[in-house]
């Protein structure tokens, strides 16, 4: 199963375009308030600058970068709104990373009546390395979403602190098989230094 590069929610979204397109009804908001240093694992200022490798390939780059700030989301040049509220980054639809950063730690997002994506926090603050270099502190996640009854789309991305995301990986699992279907990796970006005494804004139902 072949799915399209879609890019809607940027980089950090295309994983979640291909989990599972449906109209959210609800983001979850059942826990506590995840720290600030959320906000480390996807830094976002008007400028910020990513660019990602597909399958290996480095003759398609496609670079992610921050254009503009509009009613609370930092707004990307692929078509993503991405923000940090007391509870973690999210798009307009979901969270992809919520805190406290555990492993282990799970939450769900409702993203249409039969459709449920179900996330997990699999590392913390470990070393991970990819074309754009080596960093030392990051977190992966990974979102299940089932496509029919035999069929699960699951997607794991990785962020590093003080970098963003720097790695997603698509794959089908059928029969507790895992089929790789897509791999992005980042090879160069530009991010600027954060603001200090930044505060994330609250967090919204």
């Amino acid at each position: 199963m072949r799915q399209s590069l879609s890019t809607v929610g940027g980089l950090a979204l295309l994983a979640t375009t291909l989990m599972g397109s449906g109209c959210a009804k609800r983001v979850s908001t059942d826990t506590d308030p995840a720290p600030e240093s959320i906000a480390e694992y996807y830094p976002l200022a008007v400028g910020n600058q990513w660019t990602y490798r597909l399958d290996g390939r480095d003759d398609k780059p496609v670079t992610v970068e921050i254009v503009k700030e509009q009613d609370g989301y930092f707004l990307d040049n692929q078509g993503g709104q991405l923000s940090v509220d007391a509870f973690g980054l999210r798009d307009p639809k979901r969270y992809l990373l919520r805190g406290p950063l555990e492993a282990g730690r799970g939450w769900n997002n409702v993203v249409s009546v039969s459709s449920t994506e179900r996330y997990q926090l699999v590392q913390v603050g470990f070393a991970c390395q990819v074309p754009a270099g080596s960093f030392q502190n990051c977190v992966s996640v990974e979102g299940r979403n089932r496509v029919d009854a035999q069929t699960t789309l699951v997607n794991t991305m990785t962020f590093a602190a003080g970098v963003g995301l720097v790695r997603v990986d698509v794959a089908t699992e059928h029969a507790g098989k895992r089929v790789p279907q897509t791999e992005l990796e980042l090879t160069k970006f530009k991010v600027a230094p954060a603001s200090a005494g930044a505060t994330p804004p609250p967090a919204t139902n």
